[in-house]
């Protein structure tokens, strides 16, 4: 990469203090362009009670932002409310946010107020707003047109509530629009202002204040042994690297070095073998070779390793995209000339376990067409 860690951290984080008015996990870190464009914006747009649709990778930090936007604008001493569409199936999704009175469902002993009841006068941040099913999607644009909850089980409309809301996704919802997945109506409803997180692999110039920040963040939460730094050497080490799971890799690796390294200084021989960059690797056939799901699929086939192991818990923890998952899948089926059975058995799985895999699939929309392959 070419950067002189050593004096650019200290500058990267002197001149990003001014920002950090927040609490640490609502910091956006960083001074290069593309960052101090989006801080900026979120400076002129933070104060007005317009809806802001937030996309970007897996792992950006699209809640940071979110969170940002909330801090600065005329809520902020008001509640911050967060709810992640893809983290529950439709039914809860909807008592989630709506609330549910008692009797609407097994369970519900009592009246319970939804998220968007809670956050009344604050601010609602929908996260994986790409995730929601269409009826979702209905009653969503529907509670946006007219600020009336109807809770689960009741009869008509309840109260009306005041809320901004804020909502993210790292899907193209253009595209989910022409595929009849996302509806247009409450994509214009949403899309007012819309703000966009670039990738890490756009901003590596902001790396070392990042890895700063993380080694600060983690040395201050205790349970180590002895306080930690990181070298000039593994930091421009690690800004080689393409992360991409963006800032959240970058994290859980830094707290994955500061754990598990012996030394007070953490150096080059503690980076992570999944994160070196070889010199043959600076060409262009090389580095596109080297992916995410190069790696993966090499640790399936080479090593005998389970999807279940090696893909499956890296996606659900977000460290890895979608199009990472459906390419190590595209592998698969390439190899297999696009039958999903043989790529099941090629990775490890056990015999029953077909269903549960192409279920996983086409649940979080990973799976590639087998007739290509054909």
């Amino acid at each position: 990469m070419g950067f002189d860690t050593t004096a650019m951290v200290g500058v990267l984080v002197k001149q990003t203090k001014k920002h950090m008015r927040f609490d640490g996990a609502a910091q956006l870190i960083g001074v290069s362009p593309v960052i101090t464009d989006l801080r900026q914006e979120i400076d002129r747009v933070a104060r007005t009670d317009a809806k802001v649709l937030i996309t970007g990778e897996s792992g950006t930090g699209k809640e940071v932002v979110a969170r940002q936007v909330y801090a600065l604008s005329n809520r902020a001493g008001r509640p911050f409310v967060a709810v992640n569409c893809a983290g529950m199936p439709e039914t809860l999704l909807e008592s989630e946010l709506f609330g549910h009175v008692r009797g609407s469902f097994t369970g519900a002993y009592r009246d319970k107020p939804g998220k968007l009841e809670v956050a009344d006068e604050g601010t609602i941040f929908m996260d994986e707003i790409g995730e929601m099913t269409l009826r979702m999607q209905g009653l969503l644009l529907r509670f946006l047109e007219t600020g009336e909850i109807q809770k689960v089980g009741a009869d008509r409309s309840g109260s009306r509530v005041d809320v901004r809301t804020i909502a993210a996704t790292n899907r193209d919802l253009r595209e989910m629009i022409a595929q009849g997945l996302f509806r247009e109506d409450l994509f214009y409803r949403l899309n007012v202002i819309h703000l966009i997180v670039p990738p890490l692999r756009e901003r590596k110039e902001d790396i070392p204040a990042l890895v700063e920040h993380f080694v600060t963040r983690m040395g201050n939460r205790g349970g180590l042994r002895t306080a930690k730094t990181i070298s000039a050497e593994a930091t421009e080490m690690l800004g080689q690297y393409k992360w991409p799971g963006n800032v959240r890799e970058l994290q859980n690796v830094i707290e994955r070095m500061m754990v598990r390294s012996r030394n007070e200084v953490i150096g080059p021989d503690d980076v992570p073998n999944e994160v070196r960059v070889t010199p043959k690797a600076s060409t262009p056939f090389r580095e596109r070779r080297r992916t995410i799901a190069d790696e993966l699929y090499e640790r399936i086939t080479n090593e005998n390793q389970s999807f279940w192991t090696t893909v499956y818990p890296l996606f659900m923890q977000r460290e890895i995209t979608r199009g990472a998952v459906r390419e190590v899948v595209r592998r698969g089926l390439q190899d297999a000339r696009g039958n999903y059975k043989i790529v099941a058995r090629k990775f490890n799985m056990e015999s029953d376990d077909y269903k549960r895999f192409l279920n996983f699939l086409r649940k979080h929309h990973c799976q590639p067409s087998f007739k290509e392959f054909r």
